[in-house]
């Protein structure tokens, strides 16, 4: 599959919310800094993550729901929605290592990894993997908070949509641990998860949020017409995530080949593959999710899942939905041009290898 460029619009958004980011957090790190030396490296963490990666997805699609209800594209408010997304998220990811006790993210240690070595090599009391573990909680709630802060001025009805993404994000996680340690393969119950733990909050919720902040009074058109789009597109962004998950490069991903199937998460592409095994390949499909899964037995595993016919299926799956995204956009009341953006916006994340 060749990778596809990205929007060139996609680098502007990326820019003007990083900068919003720098502005945001840089008087943070230092006020923190000054209260008390460690604090220092702790708040520091926020930055190391949200500014040195991320393709800024959830800011593009919340930007093209503003701009595409009427919104104008230099307006601060839809900057700072931009920098919150991207706040909201680290939030998810510094949880969502400790929970998946992930080494690395976006080719760098992940947090907890970092302070549990710092325990370690100063030899500090009590267990250092707790510790580690703790501070990235912390840290991932405290970028939850500055996210919300970056939302202050947002409308009531802004803060509604902004409140139920949260909440779904939350669902999905608590879905996807539930389903990780039961070996979940049920097909509608891996397609509920992939949808409630990325795909609303990535696509279709940025979208929603971005025409309300335009167009409060035309939410009851709006929204239909772009969930009409995102919830299809954000199945197939995570179906894509879970394709990377099980077949990325990890040079390429930065984060350990096979990952999905040595932490057992339950997606769609590994119900597939259950449904369609023989029990010779069943059996070889029981080893996802057990402990310590050499690099053998992933390379075995990804051999049932494209023998199974799991992976093409995948694939096609994930056309269907991109095609009934694009199809479902082409008729929205939106502006030409943010039409013509998300096009261009589902074929690169349906499509992606990082």
């Amino acid at each position: 599959m060749t990778q596809p460029v990205a929007p060139p619009s996609l680098g502007v958004i990326a820019t003007r919310v990083q900068q919003r980011l720098r502005e945001f957090l840089q008087p943070e790190e230092a006020r923190w800094s000054a209260f008390d030396d460690d604090l220092a490296e702790p708040v520091k963490e926020i930055g190391r993550l949200v500014l040195v990666g991320g393709k800024r997805l959830r800011p593009a699609f919340c930007h093209w729901g503003f701009v595409g209800a009427g919104g104008d594209p230099a307006d601060p408010m839809v900057a700072n929605a931009g920098a919150a997304f991207e706040l909201m998220h680290a939030f998810a990811l510094f949880h969502d290592d400790v929970m998946d006790d992930a080494a690395s993210r976006r080719g760098e240690p992940t947090t907890h990894t970092v302070f549990t070595g710092y325990h370690r090599d100063a030899e500090w009391a009590g267990e250092a993997r707790r510790f580690g573990e703790g501070v990235a909680i912390l840290v991932g709630d405290l970028a939850f908070v500055y996210a919300d802060q970056l939302m202050a001025e947002a409308s009531p009805q802004a803060w509604r949509i902004w409140n139920e993404l949260r909440i779904e994000l939350n669902i999905g996680q608590v879905l996807d641990i539930v389903g990780s340690v039961r070996n979940e393969r049920r097909r509608h119950k891996a397609e509920l998860i992939c949808r409630y733990k990325s795909g609303k909050y990535t696509i279709e919720r940025p979208l929603h949020l971005g025409a309300v902040m335009a167009a409060p009074d035309r939410a009851d058109v709006l929204l239909p017409a772009l969930s009409a789009y995102g919830l299809p597109l954000g199945d197939a962004f995570q179906m894509r995530d879970d394709v990377m998950g099980a077949f990325g490069d990890a040079a390429v991903t930065g984060k350990p080949v096979g990952g999905d199937l040595r932490e057992g998460k339950p997606t769609p592409l590994m119900a597939r593959a259950v449904e369609a095994a023989t029990p010779a390949q069943a059996q070889l499909l029981d080893l996802v999710g057990t402990q310590h899964l050499s690099d053998h037995d992933v390379a075995r595993v990804q051999q049932v899942i494209i023998d199974t016919g799991a992976l093409a299926d995948l694939e096609t799956t994930i056309t269907r939905l991109t095609d009934e995204a694009v199809a479902a956009i082409r008729l929205a009341p939106i502006t030409a041009e943010a039409r013509q953006e998300l096009v261009a916006l589902a074929a690169y994340v349906s499509q992606r290898s990082t």
